[in-house]
């Protein structure tokens, strides 16, 4: 009893540390990958080309002054952030990030907790984020942050009916909701090569989930200042970052699990496998928010309510119909 606690709280550790740390570093990146793309050099000054930029930019944040608007909702406008961050470090419980694995006599699985219904679980969870959005934006009591949270609050709803659809398929191929099952029925051939069309869907509504570029309109610059989070200032500004980035971390892991095979794959161990597919994935996040532009409030709705779920309820027909012809 006591191995199994020790080692639970060890993976709980392990993850949420882990978490923690690449969304910080996850903007390096993004910043570096951005630099490149426009022909500079990005963040230099800090450390060894600009390595513990994430680390100076954390301090700033925790150092620099938290101002709440006078006229704003204190309790929700603190709450909303924090509404944010937790269902994006949570969703991870469920997601097996490596093949279980001997420790004194006793298999370890490398998963926090495997429930039977964790495609459920992820998607209750993912879907909480809309919460904190709508929230931020209406307890600022300021007409830029009320807009980005509605808009953003529109565009979740709808984009989440396409992610969650696209992922059906995956449910009929495997027969199970349990992700370490889906994971094992990868081990011959992963179900991307049975689902491209889903993994497609799943990746451009995910985007539009995680309220990025070129999904952004809930932030808008150029139109609403910041929109959602315009008032916000210090550690509550950072948690909405380290939401994002978090949940950019997640959805990755959520498509290597359900799409690419898990953390199955020749020669290296199985966890460095995972990490290097969650990377691939994380790399098309950032490529797309520096290559694509930002979608109108028109475009956005129409592509996700006239192509996105139509194609969505086609790939599970044809699935299906698929499926009944190779058991007939």
């Amino acid at each position: 009893m006591l191995f199994w606690l020790i080692a639970e709280v060890v993976k709980i550790l392990i993850v949420f540390a882990g978490l923690l740390l690449s969304a910080a570093y996850l903007t390096l990146l993004e910043r570096k990958i951005a630099a490149r793309i426009q022909n500079r050099m990005g963040p230099m000054e800090a450390g060894f080309h600009g390595l513990l930029q994430p680390i100076a930019d954390g301090i700033k944040l925790f150092f620099k002054e938290d101002i709440i608007p006078s006229e704003a909702n204190k309790f929700l406008f603190i709450l909303a952030p924090i509404l944010v961050v937790i269902p994006a470090l949570t969703t991870f419980a469920v997601i097996p990030f490596g093949a279980p694995v001997k420790i004194m006599g006793h298999t370890v699985p490398l998963q926090i907790t495997d429930v039977n219904i964790g495609i459920l679980f992820i998607l209750a969870l993912t879907s909480l984020g809309v919460y904190g959005v709508v929230l931020g934006g209406w307890a600022s009591n300021s007409k830029y942050s009320l807009l980005g949270g509605i808009r953003t609050a529109a565009q979740m709803v709808s984009y989440e009916i396409a992610l969650v659809l696209s992922i059906v398929g995956i449910i009929m191929i495997a027969g199970d909701l349990s992700l370490s099952k889906i994971v094992s029925e990868q081990s011959h051939m992963w179900f991307i090569v049975y689902q491209p069309v889903g993994f497609l869907l799943y990746l451009v509504a995910s985007t539009a989930e995680m309220n990025r570029v070129p999904f952004d309109i809930g932030e808008a610059e150029g139109e609403i200042v910041a929109g959602f989070h315009t008032e916000y200032s210090s550690m509550e500004f950072a948690f909405y970052f380290i939401g994002e980035y978090a949940q950019m971390v997640v959805n990755s892991a959520v498509i290597v699990t359900l799409f690419l095979g898990g953390w199955q794959g020749p020669f290296l161990p199985p966890v460095l496998w995972f990490l290097i597919k969650v990377f691939f994935v994380i790399l098309i996040y950032l490529w797309f928010r520096w290559t694509y532009p930002r979608l109108r409030y028109d475009e956005l709705m129409d592509l996700g309510w006239k192509f996105l779920l139509p194609l969505a309820l086609a790939n599970i027909i044809v699935t299906g119909f698929i499926m009944v012809l190779l058991k007939g």
